[in-house]
């Protein structure tokens, strides 16, 4: 039997508190001592954004190498293959979960088991296919000295986005996959999160790898997809699924990455 260890702020708890979350999120290994309950899951996501620092990282530095000696938008798909290996395509799974819901079903119940369903339908499937293809032009599109430092900057910037769901919004399914993740979020945990997810953006901001015009649309593009897709989850379902998370996770990353392209492009300089 498992023990869910007591709420506290030592070390040892707040590192399994993470690689609860790395281990749920990704497909990363993680220390044996850290074994695994779903109870665990409700405090463990205030490292949400940490878990996208780690992946931003990763898909940075397949990028990198790749681009050494391979064309720019080459080295942009492979490192979106790895970070798609990295997560089980997670989030994207939950995109195309939340097309089918959203554009198959009418009513609540209806929207819910659509999305439920294991199957992904046309609305799924050109969703998808149109997501991967915006994120991989957009960056392909970026100066490819800011590819990297936008990897680094819209994973976990995106995955604080979508913990905002979870800190504001009711959990609408009675049970699920994501239910011992959503059940509650305290404000200090968000502001762990968000603390998090700020820590890349002052390092942009520092080492000027974008112009704060650029970072600042970003981020504002990002919040703009989290608040209309966030509007539409409460008006259509009352709320939000796990697949939620994902659909706001990956259309915020998107925007993200669109707010640094708009501000590099020759039109914003006009």
């Amino acid at each position: 039997m498992s023990v869910v260890p007591n709420a506290g702020s030592g070390l040892r708890y707040q590192l399994r508190l993470f690689f609860t979350a790395l281990q749920f999120f990704t497909r990363l290994p993680v220390p044996r001592w850290v074994g695994f309950d779903a109870a665990w899951l409700q405090h463990a996501t205030r490292y949400f954004p940490a878990v996208g620092i780690l992946v931003g990282m990763a898909c940075a530095i397949v990028y990198g190498l790749a681009a050494l000696v391979l064309p720019q938008v080459v080295a942009v798909l492979l490192s979106t293959a790895a970070g798609i290996y990295l997560t089980g395509a997670f989030h994207e799974d939950g995109f195309a979960d939340v097309c089918d819901g959203f554009g198959g079903g009418m009513q609540p119940a209806r929207i819910l088991e659509i999305m439920r369903d294991s199957r992904v339908g046309a609305y799924g499937v050109i969703g998808v296919v149109m997501l991967v293809g915006l994120k991989l032009a957009a960056l392909a599109s970026l100066p490819s000295i800011q590819v990297m430092p936008a990897l680094l900057l819209a994973h976990p910037v995106s995955r604080c986005l979508a913990a905002g769901l979870i800190w504001r919004m009711e959990y609408v399914r009675e049970e699920g996959k994501a239910k011992p993740l959503a059940q509650q979020m305290s404000t200090f945990e968000f502001a762990v999160a968000a603390l998090t997810a700020f820590l890349p953006v002052v390092l942009c901001a520092a080492m000027g790898w974008f112009a704060w015009q650029g970072l600042l649309l970003a981020l504002l593009l990002g919040f703009a997809a989290t608040i209309f897709l966030a509007f539409k989850f409460r008006r259509r379902i009352g709320g939000y699924t796990g697949d939620c998370l994902g659909a706001v996770q990956q259309l915020s990353e998107i925007a993200i990455y669109l707010g640094l392209l708009a501000a590099v492009s020759p039109a914003s300089s006009l």
